[in-house]
């Protein structure tokens, strides 16, 4: 017994010598903030399950997935979601929106965020189930009436529901003048002629009929290549502020149909010459970057700025797109998901520069197929992180390569804060360590406690709601926009937000971080549009500078921290 008693306290005895020293260590070498995600699914109560109604035949449109939208629809400043469904393989395109579904068809769902961690299906009491072949979303107010609305794009007839304000929407697509028949797979929120109304950009994929033969591979029937098949032009809706839309996309000079097999856009103004500009993302085709000309017309300049290509010349496979200012140098960039790698277009004033090798990106995302990327500041320090959804387009794709998988496991990558990144994805929380088909993704403070949340969709599963666990333990600023003069959510409006006590190593000076109000990025999907700032260890923003769309300025000084801030644009 004494001996059992000795052996004991000689092993509590090193166990405390050996906590200390690691204690000691850690003191004098401290971690690098990693970010901390938790699936709070079933937790928040979201049951829903994307179905692509697959197929023997494998038609193209089975394997592209879906969006998902943060926003706000009943203005409790909590951040809802909605679902986008694909549903089963429709007769044909004219007949993809079943206008008498039985209750067991698979549509659309909008979840209503209760403000305690839940979320409650009132897609029946909204009307917002709708049944079509779906593919994305997109939230905004263009009635300037003070509730989002939303735009759906499917295979087959878009929608566009109009918020009610009550808690229910109306479809009111044949009114407005909506009438896109192509394969709408992205939608864009933007006042592109700067009147106070937002239009609506859509993108679409390819012309596809269902009576198309099937692609076999090695004898093995597999999703056609995109190749395959003819691109098809895309669409720019102009607000008439009547409550109805114009297809102005053939005089705005943004169709392109004969290059174009568009999966993704976005609108932000690159040049910042005070006018939104459009990004459109292509699978194996050049992107195309539409420079505002500011009298309701666009220039593709990708082709000379440094945007269509990578640094090899190499049109990529391209899906989703976000834009950010990475570097904190006051110029948007741009990080697009490949088929093979993403790529990281650095904005400097207005040319951009291949950074992909530069940021250290190339190599960890060289052996994925990504579809979603994000920027986003996940542990509030200041510099923008990214995170990308991954996933391959091919099912068989096991068969007929030893090298390549259909499910793919996700990625974080943390911003070193000197341009260049390190992925963090192993430690980012167990479900990194997992493969899925992922397909899109938004980001939200869903939660309201001053860190960024995200929601993955995956192709033919249950979506993925992360809830940040760790990024709050930094200082940060949220913001929401009220326009007046300009539209009503501030969409286009860019923020630069100066802690002067944030200093840079190199030069001691104030350091400014600048966000766009934007609707539409990644793949197919919405992130909220509210603005959320990390700020470090400082406990206050010396000054918030806005530009709204109506080229007014606004200023705000000594701002407190760690809450929400909502600033109405001035009347004059």
């Amino acid at each position: 017994m004494r001996k059992h008693r000795n052996l004991q306290l000689f092993l509590q005895i090193i166990i405390f010598i050996l906590l200390t020293s690691v204690g000691a260590f850690c003191k004098r070498v401290p971690a690098a903030p990693i970010p901390i995600f938790v699936d709070v699914t079933e937790e928040a109560g979201i049951y829903f399950k994307h179905t692509n109604g697959k197929t023997e035949h494998k038609h193209i449109i089975e394997t592209m997935g879906s969006g998902a939208v943060f926003f706000d629809y009943d203005n409790d400043g909590d951040a809802e979601l909605y679902f986008v469904n694909s549903g089963s393989i429709p007769e044909d395109k004219q007949h993809a929106r079943l206008q008498s579904a039985p209750p067991s068809s698979p549509g659309n769902v909008l979840y209503r965020n209760e403000g305690n961690g839940r979320f409650t299906d009132v897609t029946e009491i909204s009307g917002t189930g709708d049944t079509g072949y779906g593919m994305a979303a997109a939230a905004g107010d263009i009635d300037n009436d003070g509730d989002a609305d939303l735009y759906v794009a499917n295979f087959g007839p878009d929608i566009l529901y109009r918020n009610n304000g009550d808690g229910t929407f109306t479809d009111i697509t044949e009114a407005a003048g909506i009438d896109n028949q192509s394969w709408g797979i992205a939608a864009v929120y933007l006042d592109f002629n700067l009147d106070g109304n937002l239009d609506i950009f859509v993108v679409n994929y390819l012309i596809y009929d269902l009576s198309m033969p099937v692609e076999t591979y090695k004898g093995i029937i597999g999703y056609g290549h995109p190749r395959r098949y003819r691109g098809t032009a895309d669409v720019l809706y102009r607000n008439n502020g009547d409550g109805t839309f114009t297809n102005v996309a053939e005089e705005a000079g943004v169709t392109n149909p004969d290059e174009g097999r568009g999966m993704a856009a976005l609108a932000c103004d690159y040049d910042n010459d005070g006018f939104p500009d459009i990004y459109v993302t292509n699978d194996t085709n050049r992107n195309f970057l539409y420079r505002n000309n500011g009298d309701g017309t666009f220039t593709d300049e990708s082709l000379f700025i440094g945007s269509g290509y990578d640094e090899n010349g190499v049109a990529e496979g391209s899906m989703g797109v976000d834009c950010g200012d990475y570097n904190r140098d006051g110029w948007l960039d741009f990080i697009v998901a490949n088929s093979e790698k993403a790529t990281l277009y650095k904005n400097e004033e207005g040319i951009f520069t291949d950074a992909t090798v530069a940021s250290g990106l190339q190599q960890p995302t060289l052996p994925f197929v990504g579809f979603s990327p994000l920027f986003l500041d996940y542990d509030n320090d200041g510099h923008l992180d990214i995170f990308c959804a991954n996933g391959h387009p091919q099912d068989v794709i096991e068969i007929l390569q030893d090298h390549e998988t259909y499910a793919q496991r996700d990625q974080v990558f943390r911003n070193n804060g000197d341009g260049t990144y390190r992925e963090v994805s192993e430690n980012a929380g167990p479900y990194f360590l997992a493969a899925r088909v992922g397909r899109a993704a938004a980001s939200a403070d869903y939660d309201n406690d001053g860190d960024v949340d995200i929601v993955i969709m995956n192709s033919n599963q249950r979506p993925v709601l992360l809830r940040n666990e760790a990024g709050n333990r930094h200082n940060w600023l949220g913001i929401k926009l009220v326009g007046t003069r300009s539209n009503r959510n501030g969409i286009g409006a860019k923020v630069r937000v100066t802690a002067a006590r944030l200093q840079s190593a190199s030069t001691g000076r104030p350091i400014t971080q600048v966000a766009v109000v934007k609707s539409g990025s990644s793949y197919a999907s919405g992130s909220d549009v509210r603005l959320l700032f990390g700020v470090g260890e400082h406990e206050r923003v010396e000054k918030i500078a806005i530009t709204w769309p109506s080229g007014l300025t606004q200023e705000l000084e000594r701002v407190g921290v760690n809450k929400i801030l909502t600033i109405s644009e001035p009347e004059n």
